[in-house]
């Protein structure tokens, strides 16, 4: 029996309950594995108030957040020393691949983790996953030279395996899926499998999240919510996304028009009466009423298992409301019946930028304008709430396709309206991009979309993606008669 610290080094300083940690944590201990979780989303000094950043931007609502949870205002490397000290772990992991890779900070997980990890002194065997080491894991070395094995793709049957064979560095170096240095030499062993089904994980386990993390600011509320997926796998290839990574990954890499040739095996699902039973578990166990689901893209889980959920849920009192992702080619009314069936409360669905041909050339991204805005006005009259996802700071964008992209959310007019920093994920066709045009390092270590851009662009400088994060939503609620005023106020050149 092993003993597991995970680490969530998230600076967001909100509840998340990263799918990773649940899924990862429910497995080793239906091994027989203890298993310990050190958050530091709370941390007063090692985070930033990403709530007060895009509540001053029109992103979030305002809602009395600030009093549901308390800030811890201790020195977080000595509180993690002495529970390493205390609990003395064999394992310490803090990265993963799961669900929940688009946003909310994941990306940079393995950088944060490690930050925090290698100023600490611990005899503990110091293993990470994620994005990174699934894209370029020998380059990981060099970058986090303390890790002791990095995982590529999913993680939670190899960190187990590991976890069963802790103390036997001979055959922890057998197997599959990892990559370490053996006499300073770079050793990636064979690709781990996928998980075929999604059933083998025991249920994620919510119990090792502390009860402040459940609460979450949703459309001007607090909510006690948690992070979730019912599905892995998307069918499209969208050259800016990290699921083009373990597409290639796991070999599944033909391609038509931005969609994947073959998907069988690739898109996986629990089972209706699964996702049913913990849904129940965590409403009445936990008291959550809002699921975030994570899934890349909800309605291209099965439609069979979608139905019986649907069916489920709608027989069921369980007073519970659904945030999903899609796509707007999904959209039509057979789907949205089955939204309202499944409580879907909103649905967030990705714009990007509003130039089409520079969606399609550029992006791999088919989906046309016309089919967007039908989305959007379908769901409204259904009374389901409505997210546009925007990007800014994408390679080759101009200044006026930003200004387009605001003028096609007025034309939407969706509920909600995010606003990203492009943000290089290294290993997608766009990273690889913008690496030839010089707009980024090889390998941006602190890059967050939510936060901040290290962009290098010539065409819109880093400044003014700084001023168009700040007045995406100003611009599309009032149009663009202030501008002048406002680069003036800013300093921006106008």
């Amino acid at each position: 029996m092993a003993k597991i610290l995970l680490i969530n080094p998230s600076k967001w300083r909100r509840g998340i309950t990263p799918i990773w940690i649940a899924s990862h944590s429910a497995l080793l201990k239906s091994k027989g594995h203890q298993v310990k979780l050190f958050n530091a989303t709370f941390y007063e000094e090692w985070s930033i108030d990403e709530i007060s950043i895009n509540t001053s931007n029109d992103q979030y609502k305002p809602s009395k957040y600030s009093e549901y949870i308390t800030l811890n205002k201790g020195d977080i490397l000595h509180d993690m020393q002495n529970i390493i000290d205390e609990y003395q772990p064999d394992i310490i992991f803090w990265s993963a691949v799961s669900s929940h890779i688009h946003g909310e900070g994941e990306y940079v997980n393995i950088q944060y983790g490690y930050e925090l990890i290698q100023q600490l002194n611990t005899k503990a065997l110091k293993i990470t996953g994620g994005l990174q080491p699934t894209a370029k894991p020998k380059e990981m070395l060099k970058i986090f030279p303390k890790v002791n094995y990095f995982i590529g793709g999913e993680s939670e049957f190899v960190l187990t395996e590991i976890a069963d064979i802790y103390n036997d560095i001979n055959k922890i170096s057998k197997v599959r899926g990892i990559t370490f240095l053996d006499n300073d030499i770079a050793i990636s062993n064979p690709k781990q499998r996928i998980i075929n089904d999604l059933n083998t994980i025991p249920s994620y386990d919510y119990s090792v999240f502390e009860d402040q993390v459940f609460y979450r600011p949703y459309n001007g509320k607090v909510d006690r919510a948690v992070d979730y997926e019912l599905s892995r796998g998307c069918i499209y290839a969208c050259s800016y996304c990290v699921e083009t990574i373990i597409q290639e990954y796991y070999g599944f890499t033909e391609v038509n028009r931005g969609v994947l040739k073959n998907v069988k095996g690739y898109l996986r699902n629990k089972s209706a009466s699964r996702v049913f039973s913990e849904l129940k578990e965590l409403n009445e166990k936990y008291g959550i009423s809002l699921i975030r689901c994570q899934d890349t893209n909800f309605l291209t889980i099965d439609k069979k298992m979608l139905a019986e959920l649907a069916i489920l849920i709608d027989d069921s009192n369980l007073d519970i409301k659904l945030y999903i992702e899609t796509r707007p080619e999904g959209i039509n009314s057979f789907s949205l019946k089955q939204l309202k069936k499944l409580k879907v409360d909103a649905v967030g669905m990705g714009i990007e930028v509003s130039d089409e041909d520079f969606r399609e050339g550029s992006l791999n991204r088919f989906a046309s304008q016309i089919k967007i805005i039908n989305a959007f006005k379908s769901l409204r009259e259904e009374g389901i709430k409505r997210t546009a996802y925007n990007i800014i700071g994408l390679p080759d964008e101009t200044e006026n396709m930003i200004m387009e992209s605001i003028k096609f959310n007025r034309l939407i007019d969706p509920d909600n309206i995010t606003v990203a920093f492009y943000s290089p994920y290294i290993g997608t066709p766009e990273q690889e991009k913008s690496l030839d045009l010089n707009y980024f390092d090889d390998y941006e270590y602190h890059v967050d979309s939510s936060l901040r851009s290290h962009s290098k662009s010539s065409l819109v400088k880093k400044e003014t993606l700084e001023f168009y994060k700040k007045y995406f939503i100003y611009f599309v609620k009032n149009g663009f008669d202030d501008m002048k005023l406002l680069k003036k106020k800013e300093r921006i050149q106008y």
